[in-house]
C-alpha cells in the first residue's frame, strides 16, 4: 500500500517578470502556482506516494487552474475546500550575481487567509494517513490559521500520524517573536523539525558558536537543544552558504538524537531558487517513510533540494530514482544516452 501524506497551507499564483528583468522594467509576467506544503506534496507525488494537499481556493477559475495544477502532478485534491473570492500571489524578481532575489506578497484576503479553522475536518483528512506536514508559512497568515494549524497537528497526533513542520520563518509576514511563539506550540505537537541555519536564533534564541561559515558542526549543539527543547524525535538543517545569488554551497544535517549525520556539500548554479527546502523537507519524509538509515535520509533530502534548484517554477518534478542517482549514484551531469 502506498504511504499516505497529507500537507496543509497555502497555493499561491507566482508572477515572476521574464529572465532576469526587474519589476520595474517588466511589461509581462510569467505565471505558475506554488507554495511550501503544495510544492512538499507534488515532490512526493513525484516519488509514487499518495500525497494530499490541503487549502481553501475559490471556485472560479484562478482557483480551479490551481488546482488543475496540483492534479497534473498526481496530488490529491479531493480534500480541499472550495469557497472565497481570490488566490493569494505573490511576485517574484529573481537575482543575479550580487543582487538578491525579491518576494513582494500579495495574499492578503484570500481565500486561504480567510478560511476559518471549523472548515477542516482533520478526523476525516487524516484517515488512512501516515504522515502530516506543515510549515511557519500556514499560522503567519492569521489568528484563525494559528488555530487551524494547531488543531491539524493535534489532530494528527490523535491518529499516530508523523508530525513534521518546517519553520519557514519569512519575516515579511510576522515578527520572530509572534512566530517563535506560534511555532514552538508547533513544535511542541511535532516529531520533526526542519529549519535553515539561523532560524533557530531568531525564533528560539539558540545560538551558535561558528568558527567559519562552513564549520558544520557547530550546528550539532543547536540540533541537540531543539530537540530537548520540543521533544522532538528528529532534528533537519539545510546548511547554505550563498555565494551569489545564482550561486550556492549546500549541504544538510540530521540529529535523530543518537547521531549527527551530514550530507555531503554540494556546490550549485541556481536555476530557480524558490522551493528548494521544499524539496528537502519532502526528501527527508520519503527517506524516513522508506526506512532509509538517518545517512541515507540525509543524502537523499540533500540531493532533492539541489535538483529542485535546476528547474524552473516552485515545485520539483524529479523522481526517486533521479534523487537517489546523484545521492547515491555517480552524480555526474553528462548527458544520459
Amino acid at each position: 500500500m502506498k504511504k499516505r501524506v497529507v500537507t496543509f497551507g497555502e497555493i499561491m499564483l507566482r508572477l515572476a517578470p521574464e529572465g532576469y528583468m526587474r519589476f520595474l522594467q517588466a511589461d509581462s509576467f510569467g505565471a505558475v502556482y506554488g507554495g511550501g506544503e503544495a510544492n512538499v506534496a507534488v515532490s512526493l507525488a513525484q516519488f509514487g506516494y499518495d500525497a494530499a494537499f490541503v487549502t481553501k481556493l475559490p471556485e472560479h477559475d484562478i482557483g480551479q487552474a490551481a488546482v488543475n495544477h496540483l492534479r497534473r502532478y498526481g496530488v490529491d485534491t479531493s480534500k480541499i475546500v472550495r469557497g472565497g473570492d481570490r488566490v493569494g500571489i505573490y511576485y517574484l524578481e529573481r537575482g543575479a550575481s550580487l543582487r538578491p532575489s525579491r518576494v513582494i506578497y500579495d495574499r492578503a484576503g484570500s481565500a486561504f487567509a480567510l478560511a476559518k479553522a471549523e472548515e477542516f475536518d482533520w478526523d476525516k483528512i487524516f484517515a488512512g494517513a501516515d504522515w502530516f506536514h506543515i510549515s511557519g508559512i500556514t499560522p503567519a497568515l492569521g489568528e484563525e490559521l494559528v488555530k487551524a494549524a494547531l488543531d491539524a497537528a493535534a489532530a494528527a497526533k490523535r491518529h499516530g500520524l508523523v508530525v513534521s513542520c518546517d519553520v519557514n520563518y519569512r519575516a515579511k509576514l510576522w515578527g520572530a517573536h509572534e512566530a517563535g511563539r506560534v511555532i514552538g506550540q508547533i513544535l511542541g505537537l511535532a516529531d520533526v523539525y526542519i529549519g535553515g541555519r539561523g532560524q533557530e536564533d531568531a525564533l528560539f534564541g539558540i545560538k551558535t558558536d561558528l568558527r567559519s561559515e562552513d564549520d558544520y558542526t557547530a550546528y550539532e549543539a543547536a540540533a541537540k537543544e531543539l530537540m530537548e527543547r520540543f521533544s522532538l524525535k528528529t532534528v533537519a538543517m539545510t546548511l547554505r552558504t550563498t555565494l551569489s545569488s545564482d550561486r550556492n554551497k549546500f549541504a544538510a544535517l540530521i540529529y535523530d538524537g543518537k547521531s549527527f549525520e551530514f550530507s555531503r556539500e554540494y556546490d550549485i548554479n541556481i536555476v530557480d531558487r524558490v522551493g528548494g527546502g521544499d524539496s528537502f523537507a519532502a526528501g527527508l519524509i520519503y527517506g524516513a517513510l522508506e526506512g532509509m538509515s538517518t545517512k541515507e535520509t540525509v543524502e537523499f533530502a540533500a540531493a532533492a533540494s539541489c535538483l529542485k534548484l535546476t528547474v524552473e517554477g516552485d515545485c520539483s518534478i524529479a523522481s526517486a530514482n533521479e534523487v537517489r542517482q546523484l545521492a547515491f549514484g555517480s552524480g555526474s551531469a553528462q548527458v544520459q544516452r
